[in-house]
Order: C-alpha cells, then structure tokens, then sequence
C-alpha cells in the first residue's frame, strides 16, 4: 500500500476529530482541519495529480513547502496516487512551491498559497499553475488503480515500506495532542513531523513562529500531551 493508504486512510474511521491545529504567530492565524477534511484535500491532489497531470507511481514530485495544513494534503495527495517526494534539487515531474520561491526546473510549477481561507492565488506567476484552483475541481475520494508496491521510492531515498516503518518507530501514542515546532524537512522532518503522529493515532498542533507568551496557553487549551521540537520529544503527562 502506498505511505496515504498505510498511515492517513485507516484515521477516516473517525472523521470528524481534528487531526491538524495550525498556528501562525506571526500573522494572527489558527486553522483546524478534521480527519475528513484533509481527506478531502489529499484525495482532490491525488486525483490531480493523476487524472490532469498523468503521474504514475514512482514519478517524482518535488516539494518545497513549509510546515503548513496546506503541504499536508499535497503530499498525502503526492504519495496516495505513488508519487516520489523528492527536494528541488531533483528533476521532477511537478514542483509545488511558495509565490517566493518559484522553480523552473520542473514540467510543471505549481504555486501553493497557504491561503488561511484555502483560497488560490489572486495572481499566478507566468509559467506556473495555481495548486488550489486547479486542484479543487476534483473528486473528494481517490480510488487507486492499483496498490503502489512497497518498494517504490516515497521520500527522498526512502521507500514506501522505509518510510511507513520510520514513522511508527514513535513513542507517541494514540489519541497524543502534540505541540510541534519541527520544520517539514525532507526527510526527517517529515517523517517525524508529519507522518510519526499519524502512525500513532496522535493529532498535531502545528505552530509556525510560536511565539514564548503564547506557548503555556496553547499547551492548556488545546490539551496539549506531548511537545516535538528540535529535541525529541517531551511528554507533558507522565
């Protein structure tokens, strides 16, 4: 099974609980995505990304977004339909990234807003296509043709069955709210930012530009059992 279907598809059981909390200090943001709502994000990229722009598995797709609700559903999107997540540097089949940091090097450039509305872009760079317009327009479910082997790459030099067996060597635990600070870097950050809370039933507080003043009330009100930043992780219950 792909790296979606391993670790993302068995959460929709229960839909309707929030599995990504997404702060932005710097800009006033907080957005809260539900199990079935990134579901919905992952399966209209997926759909994309095969039914428009034809990527097979093992194709690679290169990713140079930041730790953000929107980079969630690209790339549980990207690895659902087989795609290989791969950095800029890569030649890739498609390249999604920020209006600030465009990329030519690819078939096709699609820009990512990180709109906290989710809405696209107002201008779309010469050359470049809008991620979420283009997506959007897709079915809420994916269907795959076939299983993607679990040999095919996933993430960097990574499998797919290295990647899924990485993400659950975590000590979280199922039903872990967990605070994190760690930047969605390829690989490592992604596995253990992204991909080791799913694994383990847990769900995210993502915070982008956390600021100290905050940190304690975003701990007691999100009910916060576990903190992963650059040094591991720290259980907050015992």
């Amino acid at each position: 099974m792909s790296v979606t279907a391993s670790l993302f598809v068995p959460l929709r059981a229960d839909s309707a609980r929030p599995l990504i909390t997404y702060y932005n200090d710097a800009t006033g943001e907080r957005v809260e995505l539900s199990v079935a709502t990134l579901s919905n994000w992952a399966a209209k990229t997926a759909n994309w990304l095969r039914d428009e722009l034809d990527i097979q598995p093992g194709d690679p797709i290169s990713v140079a977004l930041p730790a953000h609700w929107q980079t969630a559903g690209a790339l549980l999107g990207a690895w659902w339909c087989g795609a290989h997540v791969v950095d800029v540097a890569s030649k890739a089949e498609v390249a999604l990234v920020t209006a600030d940091n465009p990329v030519d090097t690819a078939a096709t450039v699609a820009v990512v807003s990180l709109d906290p509305m989710g809405r696209g872009l107002r201008e779309v760079p010469t050359g470049a296509v809008d991620y979420i317009s283009d997506m959007r327009v897709h079915g809420d479910d994916f269907h795959p043709y076939g299983p993607v082997d679990g040999a095919e790459p996933a993430l960097q030099s990574l499998s797919v069955d290295d990647v899924v067996c990485a993400a659950k060597a975590t000590e979280l635990r199922p039903g872990d709210r967990v605070l994190s600070t760690v930047d969605w870097t390829l690989p490592t950050g992604i596995v253990e930012g992204l991909l080791a809370p799913l694994a383990a039933g847990a769900s995210i507080v993502q915070c982008a530009n956390l600021d100290a003043a905050t940190r304690e009330r975003k701990i007691s009100t999100e009910r916060v059992t576990a903190i992963l930043d650059a040094d591991g992780i720290t259980r907050l219950d015992g």
